[in-house]
């Protein structure tokens, strides 16, 4: 059986991220893993890392057993979680997608996609079930 003792959840705060979440808390509780919750803040962006870091200390799982760190990175988003992850000796990153296909998909890229590949550990990639239109509010202004 393969042990999971640290879980990484990269978030951008929308309704894909936020199914992710649950996922990665459920496989946490199962697992008795870490949970660290990330994000990566765009070079230059218009909100400041201060902003950004508010927004991730919310994000906390209810089962107050579950060890969880938070980490603000700045730069690529696919790049930084991979780059964490394997700096980090991250065992599974539990990430959301738009489910994108097509020219949408070629177009506007994936994070999930490059994190699945370039990833050195195991990547769940959690989507919103087909028709389902998701919270638009994000998990850390619901906690």
């Amino acid at each position: 059986m393969i042990r999971v003792t640290r879980i990484l959840y990269p978030t951008d705060f929308s309704s894909y991220s936020n199914q992710a979440y649950f996922h990665a808390v459920g496989l946490a509780e199962a697992s008795g893993a870490s949970l660290t919750v990330v994000y990566v803040h765009a070079p230059g962006a218009p909100d400041s890392a201060a902003h950004w870091r508010d927004q991730l200390e919310q994000v906390r799982p209810a089962n107050p057993k579950i060890p969880v760190s938070h980490v603000l990175l700045e730069g690529d988003p696919a790049t930084e979680i991979t780059r964490y992850a394997a700096d980090a000796g991250i065992d599974v990153i539990v990430i959301g997608t738009h489910g994108r296909a097509g020219a949408d998909r070629l177009v506007m890229g994936s994070v999930a996609e490059r994190v699945t590949r370039e990833a050195s550990c195991s990547v769940m990639v959690v989507k919103l079930p087909k028709g389902a239109a998701g919270p638009e509010r994000p998990v850390a202004a619901r906690a």
